[in-house]
C-alpha cells in the first residue's frame, strides 16, 4: 500500500503543476483580450489553458483513487484527503459549465484556488494513508463527507465568481468616473480654442502670415467636426483595466454565483441532517453542540441568509457578493479554525 501511496502523492503534485500550467495559459489569454471583444486569431492560450486543466483533472482523479486503495476506504476522511476531494469537486464543476458555456474567464482564478489548495494540502496537512478510528467506520462517511465536499467546492467557485463581480463592479464604476470627468473640462477647452481663433485673426491684421497660418491650424485642430473641442485620445489602460473589461457583466456573474450557491446550499442542507443522523448513531444523540457542529449550522444559516435576501428581498449586486463571500468565510473558519484551535469530537478530521 505504501506505493499506492506515493504513487497517489506524485499525482497530486502532477495535477498541482498541470493547473500552475493551466493559471499562467490562462491568465495569458485574458490579458490579451481587448475590451471585452475577442482577438479574432484563435486562442492558443485558452486552448492550452484548457487541455492543461483537463489533464491536471485526470490526475488528481487518479490521485484521489489511489489515495483510497491505499488507504482501503474512501479518501476523504481527514482534511488532507477532504482538501484534495473538495478542490477536485471546483475543477470538476468548472469543466463540466465550461461544456455547456464560455466561463474560461473564471480559469486563472480556479486554478489559481487549485494551486494554493494543493499546496497547503501537500505542505501542511498531509498525512501518511490509514485506516480511520471506531467512530468513522460506517457507510455515513462515504455519503456525509463526500456531500460536504461537493458543497465546499461549488461554494468555492461561487465565490471567485463573486470576487470577480466585486472587482468588475469598481472597475466599471471608476471607468464611468473617468468618462465622466473630461465633459468638465469642455469650457476651458471652449475658452482657450476662443483665444486661439483670437490670436489669429489679430494676427492676419498685423500682416505676418507665418504666425497666422500656424495659429490657425492649432486653432482648427482644437475643434472636432461640430465645433467642440476634439476628445484626446487614450491609451489602452492597465493590464487589469483590459482583463476587467473582458469579463461579463456584473449582473451575469452574480447571478452566476446565485445558481452555484443555491446548488451548494442544497448539498449543505443534505450534509448537516446526514450529520445529525450519523451523530445519533455514532454518539447516541443528533445534536451536542459541538464546535463543528455549532459552526456547520453557522455556514448554513449564511447561505440561508443569503439566499432569503437575494430572492425576495433583492438584495443584488454588491451586497449580494458580500454576502457570498461571508458565506464562504465562515466555511473557512469552520475547516481551518475549528479544527486547528477549538476542541471538538471531530478533531479526528485534522492532522
Amino acid at each position: 500500500m505504501t506505493d499506492l501511496g506515493d504513487l497517489s502523492l506524485l499525482l497530486i503534485t502532477g495535477a498541482m503543476t498541470a493547473y500552475l500550467v493551466a493559471m499562467i495559459a490562462f491568465a495569458i489569454d485574458l490579458s490579451r483580450l481587448r475590451s471585452g471583444v475577442e482577438d479574432a486569431r484563435p486562442r492558443k492560450a485558452a486552448g492550452i489553458a484548457m487541455a492543461t486543466m483537463w489533464l491536471g483533472a485526470i490526475f488528481h482523479l487518479a490521485g484521489l483513487l489511489t489515495r483510497g486503495l491505499a488507504a482501503g476506504r474512501v479518501p476523504w476522511a481527514n482534511m488532507y484527503e477532504f482538501t484534495i476531494s473538495s478542490t477536485f469537486v471546483a475543477v470538476a464543476v468548472f469543466l463540466a459549465v465550461q461544456r455547456r458555456r464560455d466561463i474560461r474567464y473564471l480559469g486563472t482564478f480556479v486554478a489559481l484556488v487549485s494551486v494554493l489548495s494543493l499546496f497547503l494540502a501537500l505542505s501542511v496537512l498531509y498525512v501518511a494513508p490509514d485506516g480511520v478510528m471506531p467512530a468513522l467506520q460506517s457507510y455515513w462517511l462515504v455519503i456525509h463527507v463526500s456531500i460536504a465536499a461537493a458543497a465546499v467546492g461549488v461554494f468555492a467557485l461561487a465565490a471567485v465568481a463573486s470576487g470577480l463581480q466585486l472587482a468588475k463592479d469598481v472597475s466599471d464604476t471608476r471607468a464611468s468616473a473617468r468618462a465622466a470627468a473630461p465633459v468638465a473640462a469642455d469650457e476651458p477647452a471652449v475658452a482657450l480654442a476662443g483665444a486661439t481663433s483670437v490670436t489669429t485673426s489679430s494676427a492676419r491684421v498685423d500682416g505676418r502670415p507665418g504666425r497666422n497660418a500656424t495659429a490657425g491650424r492649432g486653432g482648427q485642430a482644437a475643434r472636432g467636426a461640430t465645433g467642440a473641442p476634439a476628445a484626446r485620445p487614450t491609451r489602452g489602460g492597465t493590464v487589469a483595466r483590459r482583463v476587467l473589461a473582458s469579463l461579463p457583466s456584473a449582473d451575469d456573474l452574480e447571478r452566476f454565483s446565485y445558481r452555484l450557491n443555491a446548488v451548494g446550499f442544497i448539498l449543505w442542507t443534505f450534509t448537516l441532517i446526514a450529520g445529525a443522523i450519523w451523530a445519533e448513531h455514532a454518539w447516541g444523540r443528533y445534536w451536542g453542540w459541538d464546535a463543528k457542529e455549532v459552526w456547520t449550522f453557522v455556514v448554513w444559516v449564511v447561505y440561508a441568509a443569503y439566499l432569503h435576501a437575494r430572492s425576495t428581498r433583492g438584495w443584488e449586486g454588491r451586497r449580494a457578493a458580500y454576502f457570498s463571500l461571508a458565506g464562504f468565510a465562515s466555511i473557512l473558519i469552520n475547516y481551518y479554525v475549528v479544527n486547528f484551535f477549538f476542541t471538538s469530537l471531530h478533531t479526528y478530521s485534522g492532522v
